[in-house]
């Protein structure tokens, strides 16, 4: 998860705290990240504390500085026993002279009076109402190592750091001990009183240009890990041959295993004559969408590759699959050929695969058939055991909440029933850190609780300053935002529910029939083929990375997998708001103005999928719920919104509340240089690619449950 609470100019800070919203953010965020709420000494130190750092950095003239709130230094915080070092806050701009990175780690400190401990050092003191306490500067000294050592997220970077604690309620005199000669020396000791507020000030003004900070604060989060490079974009970088995924937490332990337990159970490449082993490994890996699955998948693919194994990456989403092939693979056939679909093994390989990757397993059907097929050609049995036939260690990645299909049969009892049947080692490991969605989980758990895939209370959104969302009053202006950020150089896609006709490719010139039809707002859905079709218009599996796929609508099933910066996401009336709950509407089509074209006659779902006689009422609002939570979790950045249902649109705009925040909206245009990472076109064509074998060192580490 996120492992801060709230990164903001100080500006902004107080204009969020004027609303009244401020605190109740933090408490939120507080709760999901420690897990019990927030007790009201710790609220009343956020409303007092930060806004009394805030305003002084306003009063130096330094309100352009960021300040990322109850922040650790890396996701890998995580992996130490106890509770993860949270400093209260972290000061980012450009220092004035140099225009190197400029950090400053604060504790704030409430105290007013402090005495020595009898027969002690300085180091330790006497907070009347407390029991004793150690001198800010060391847990100072903590933050520090952790945020300059060389796996810190300013390891590497050319920085200035130092740290303070401030006493806002105290005077020189009444904390002595605190400053006396005896207490603590460093870059990060220095302790300001409220007698010592105008030395604070201009130290402030000394550490910090008065621009910049928002720039700044994007170096140290991607230090951090809460800025990733888009998938598509490091597939590319790499060429397909190594992702540049750097793994961190949970993920790197779930990669290493892996990988440890592939050098244990696999044939040797480099020794094939001795007698292999026999034993069955099965990985589940679940976590929700954004936890990182699929960089744990494309990076666990290079290293086996790499090791001269034979891999294939297979998945239920043609989409992602399409985006991979020709947007990475394009002019590489080795490379797109290791890309297949669960489909794809109906008859298993000769002979088997080392190992099989299943990415977004949900989608597992339970049946491997077409209406392409021959009947000989249609599966048997269930598609789970012909992913299993068809190697020696599998490994699935799945997202419950992400099934958006009747037929999806993908489920954590699937694949343990399947696991027993073939007396195979089934090993769960389950991801929870954010990636997607800027890395706001406080993003992701608004979504889930407004649609009503959780039983959490839906509240306000509360503005974290790693994700935004924003409500459109018409379509128009959706697409006009969504344009504007494509064109100046973002990634964007409008996206909407399943809730109009979709009509096929019209003539011979493969015309697109404009059937997302609001009002004067008329726009076609992606093109329903595998060939370019009129006006260039790409087809429907790259539908998500041609530049030409601005001008059509993506659903669901063209959208589950993938990511922009931007992405209007429209909500048709298939989920309405009525009397405080959500209402799902199935739609009826008529006649339209020529052969082959439907037009909407009862406004709802026209998803072929999930019409009445084949689920019902309870299955079908499970499913649309699960459709809305996947497109309005794709963005990046920004999401944003629009309803077709004017009671709908008044209750998102209720939620969301004011969005125009000073300079918080992250257009291309707001957003600092190093966030403005041009998003790469496919690699040229090119020649075969020869299999490399590196011969690695195998990876290391064991897992008691399994050997």
């Amino acid at each position: 998860m996120s492992m801060l609470l709230l990164k903001l100019a100080a500006q902004d800070l107080l204009t969020l705290a004027s609303r009244r919203r401020m605190v109740p953010h933090l408490a939120a965020r507080w709760r999901h990240f420690r897990g019990l709420d927030a007790s009201e000494s710790e609220r009343s130190a956020w409303a007092e504390s930060l806004v009394s750092l805030a305003n002084d950095l306003v009063a130096a003239g330094r309100g352009n500085v960021e300040m990322i709130v109850e922040c650790a230094a890396t996701r890998d915080e995580t992996d130490r026993p106890g509770d993860p070092r949270l400093i209260d806050v972290v000061l980012v701009g450009h220092h004035p002279e140099n225009h190197r990175l400029s950090v400053q780690l604060v504790e704030l400190k409430r105290w007013s009076t402090v005495t020595r401990v009898e027969r002690a050092t300085a180091e330790l003191v006497d907070v009347p109402g407390m029991e004793n306490k150690k001198h800010p500067a060391l847990q100072l000294r903590e933050y520090y190592t952790a945020f300059t050592s060389e796996k810190g997220p300013l390891g590497g970077l050319q920085f200035e750091c130092g740290g303070f604690a401030y006493l806002h309620n105290a005077t020189d005199e009444s904390v002595r001990p605190l400053i006396d000669v005896d207490a603590p020396t460093g870059a990060y000791a220095r302790v300001y009183t409220n007698d010592g507020r105008e030395e604070l000030l201009c130290d402030l003004r000394r550490n910090f240009a008065d621009t910049g900070g928002a720039s700044a604060a994007e170096i140290l989060l991607q230090g951090m890990g809460l800025r990733n490079t888009p998938l598509l974009d490091a597939m590319i970088w790499s060429r397909g041959d190594d992702t540049v995924f750097t793994l961190r937490g949970r993920q790197k332990v779930v990669a290493d295993q892996i990988l440890a337990t592939a050098s244990k159970v696999l044939p040797d490449p480099r020794r094939p004559a001795f007698v292999p082993d026999e034993r069955r490994v099965i990985f589940l890996v679940t976590g929700g969408a954004g936890t990182g699955k699929s960089a744990i998948g494309l990076q666990i693919k290079a290293e086996l590759e790499s090791q001269g194994r034979t891999v294939k990456y297979a998945s239920g989403s043609r989409a992602f699959n399409g985006a991979i092939q020709e947007h990475v693979g394009y002019g590489d056939r080795e490379f797109r050929e290791s890309f297949s679909y669960f489909s794809s093994f109906v008859t298993p390989p000769d002979p088997r695969l080392d190992v099989l990757i299943c990415d977004e397993a949900h989608r597992l059907r339970d049946r491997s058939t077409s209406r392409f097929w021959k009947p000989e050609q249609q599966g048997t049995g269930p598609q789970v055991d012909e992913l299993l036939d068809a190697s020696r260690l599998t490994v699935f990645f799945m997202d419950e909440g992400q099934s958006v299909r009747p037929n999806e049969v993908g489920t954590v009892g699937l694949i343990e029933d399947a696991a027993e049947r073939y007396n195979a080692q089934l090993l769960p490991y389950g991801l929870r850190e954010q990636f997607r969605c800027g890395g706001s989980d406080g993003y992701i758990r608004w979504v889930r609780a407004t649609l009503g895939v959780t039983d959490d209370i839906p509240g306000q959104w509360e503005p974290d300053g790693l994700m935004h969302i924003e409500v459109a009053d018409t379509p128009e202006e959706l697409e006009r935002i969504i344009r504007t950020e494509a064109l100046a150089g973002a990634s964007a896609r409008m996206v909407a529910g399943y809730c109009w006709p979709w009509t096929k490719p019209l003539g011979d010139e493969k015309r697109l029939e404009a059937d997302v039809r609001i009002n004067d707002w008329h726009r076609p859905w992606n093109a329903d083929s595998e060939s370019f079709c009129e006006n260039d218009a790409p087809p429907s599996k790259i539908w998500s990375v041609h530049k030409n796929g601005l001008d059509q609508i993506g659903c669901v099933y063209t959208a589950q997998g993938l990511e922009w910066d931007w992405c209007g996401v429209i909500m048709g009336e298939d989920m309405v708001r009525r009397d405080g709950r959500w209402e799902f509407r199935r739609g009826k089509e008529r006649e339209g103005p020529e052969p082959g074209v439907k037009r909407v006659a009862v406004p709802g779902s026209f998803d072929p999928k999930v019409k009445a006689g084949s689920v019902n009422d309870g299955e079908f609002a499970r499913l649309v719920r699960h459709a809305y939570n996947v497109l309005m979790t794709r963005a990046s950045r920004a999401t944003v919104l629009y309803s077709t249902d004017d009671e709908t649109r008044a209750y998102l705009k209720q939620l969301v509340g004011e969005v125009e925040i000073h300079g918080l909206r992250p257009t291309w245009e707001n957003l600092p240089q190093e966030a403005r990472i041009p998003h790469l076109p496919r690699p040229r064509r090119r020649g075969k690619r020869p299999r490399k074998n590196r011969n690695r060192p195998d990876a290391t580490g064991s897992d008691p449950r399994l050997f």
